[in-house]
């Protein structure tokens, strides 16, 4: 977490933090088509664009919170193009379906940041893109597991994101590449639990039911991995070191409590605080700069204490300190 703060603290201070702003000297207007609020992730992740896009800092900005809707995220869009916004930030709750309004878009001359998530789309079609990589931190939890079960073999229950979404599909891609490996696992089932609490709760339940024995739970975000603990604690399925592992990505601050208490045993970074980077991407396209098409967003891994790890960082309480999401 120091290095990722390090390395945004440096583009802080070598890009500076306000922006010219357009030609008229207003404000920049910003459109930002954000995901929903299904978790503490995007709720942290929502929270650093108000933060940094201020309009002490030079920027208008117009977040919509799209609920988990694709076609209001398209509309919202094309609202955005028709108020002719300086620029807008595409968050995609599912890679398909772009082709059409990015080109409207582009058409309209406005630069398009796809941020956080991907889209299956040219990337002709937008300017530039932040964001983690998703299948890396799918391989991470993989290769964590890989190394702490030194060859035993694993039955192995999947909650997984929402179908679509390109999180789901990189992480499930990213640890199913790690775990075709290992004959000795063996996946029992993967089911979308939306990365929700609720839904992550009411999968566990199911897969309680039609799988009695397992030993590994892979959740897509920490709050599916809260969901699942709460439907061991009622059925008295013990986890935790010695019993049932559960393995969570996002390390939320309230992930890693439950990671540093032992109860998630390995949680994968996806970095909320990004809107510092998209705001440096825009203020290079404002001075005329050109930008790389993807700029990655870096991020590492965490494991409960007394788990030595060559893969993930060692939980803490000065690690859990450092965290302000």
């Amino acid at each position: 977490m120091k290095k990722i703060l390090a390395l945004v603290c440096a583009l802080v201070m070598a890009c500076g933090l306000f922006v010219t702003a357009n030609a008229e000297g207003d404000l920049l207007k910003i459109g930002y088509v954000q995901v929903g609020h299904e978790s503490d992730w995007r709720m942290a992740n929502t929270q650093n664009y108000f933060d940094v896009f201020t309009k002490e800092a030079g920027f208008d900005l117009e977040l919509i919170d799209c609920d988990n809707d694709h076609a209001l995220q398209l509309s919202k869009v094309r609202e955005f193009v028709q108020k002719d916004f300086d620029y807008i930030v595409i968050d995609p709750i599912q890679t398909a379906g772009w082709d059409d309004v990015l080109k409207e878009v582009q058409d309209a001359g406005i630069p398009c940041i796809i941020a956080d998530r991907s889209v299956d789309a040219s990337p002709d079609l937008y300017t530039t893109a932040v964001g983690t990589d998703m299948t890396a931190e799918g391989e991470t939890a993989g290769k964590w597991l890989e190394e702490y079960l030194a060859g035993k073999e694993a039955k192995i229950l999947v909650i997984e994101g929402s179908t679509g979404s390109s999180a789901a599909i990189g992480r499930a891609e990213g640890f199913n590449k790690v775990a075709a490996n290992h004959p000795e696992w063996e996946i029992l089932a993967s089911q979308d639990g939306d990365f929700t609490q609720n839904g992550g709760q009411a999968v566990m339940e199911d897969f309680i039911k039609r799988f009695p024995e397992f030993d590994v739970v892979v959740c897509h975000n920490d709050n599916e991995a809260y969901g699942a603990m709460d439907a061991m604690d009622a059925a008295g399925i013990k986890y935790g070191v010695g019993e049932k592992i559960i393995i969570s990505f996002d390390a939320t601050n309230e992930g890693l409590k439950r990671t540093l208490d032992g109860q998630i045993l390995c949680d994968v970074e996806c970095n909320p605080i990004q809107a510092v980077i998209v705001m440096n991407v825009i203020k290079a396209l404002q001075a005329g700069e050109t930008v790389e098409k993807f700029t990655l967003v870096p991020d590492e891994g965490f494991c409960a204490p007394g788990i030595e790890s060559a893969i993930v960082t060692t939980m803490t309480d000065e690690v859990l300190a450092g965290r302000k999401y």
